[in-house]
């Protein structure tokens, strides 16, 4: 994959959809580009203020000054919601890392080709800082704050549904369906 530099955003364990863009925020058409970044400005909205130090997105912003996720065990969990990792793509966010994902979380992510799913070998909701500049290449994250690497678990068979832009458009790329 290419490479992905940008400032972490550290969350915990068990983030459900629900906390990535609450129900309330699914009104707004995915088709149309005004309406579809709503989705981004509303991204992590359903998060406890008391539980974060810094927010995700600033005042009425589109996009975040993040462009990394980091969390821990179980991301994505709660609905099937395929509008969390749409939310998240328009708010700037290119990768999540995490421990675990809820799996039709992690599909939602690779189908549409909205962010790529890393899963990290250990607990780097411990070892990154929200706003630590990060860089992602191949399956391998440098912190360049504190100048420390991480091995991430290697994509596999998604990094061309990835690479595609999702599964649609990897399946045309490949001649199982024509546009």
């Amino acid at each position: 994959m290419d490479k992905i530099r940008g400032k972490a955003y550290v969350v915990g364990d068990n983030i459900d959809t629900d906390q990535i863009i609450p129900a309330i925020h699914l009104v707004y058409r995915t088709d149309i580009e005004e309406e579809a970044k709503n989705y981004g400005r509303y991204a992590m909205s359903g998060m406890d203020p008391k539980t974060i130090e810094i927010p995700f997105i600033e005042g009425n912003r589109y996009e975040s000054d993040y462009t990394i996720m980091i969390s821990g065990k179980n991301f994505g969990c709660g609905s099937s919601r395929e509008h969390a990792p749409l939310a998240l793509n328009k708010s700037g966010i290119k990768a999540v890392v995490a421990e675990t994902y809820a799996r039709i979380f992690y599909r939602n992510s690779v189908d549409g080709g909205f962010l790529i799913p890393y899963e990290s070998k250990g607990r780097l909701i411990d070892e990154i800082k929200t706003g630590d500049e990060i860089e992602i290449s191949e399956n391998i994250l440098k912190n360049i704050t504190t100048n420390k690497e991480y091995i991430l678990g290697e994509l596999g068979d998604i990094e061309g549904i990835i690479r595609a832009g999702g599964i649609f458009n990897y399946a045309v790329e490949n001649g199982f369906i024509t546009k």
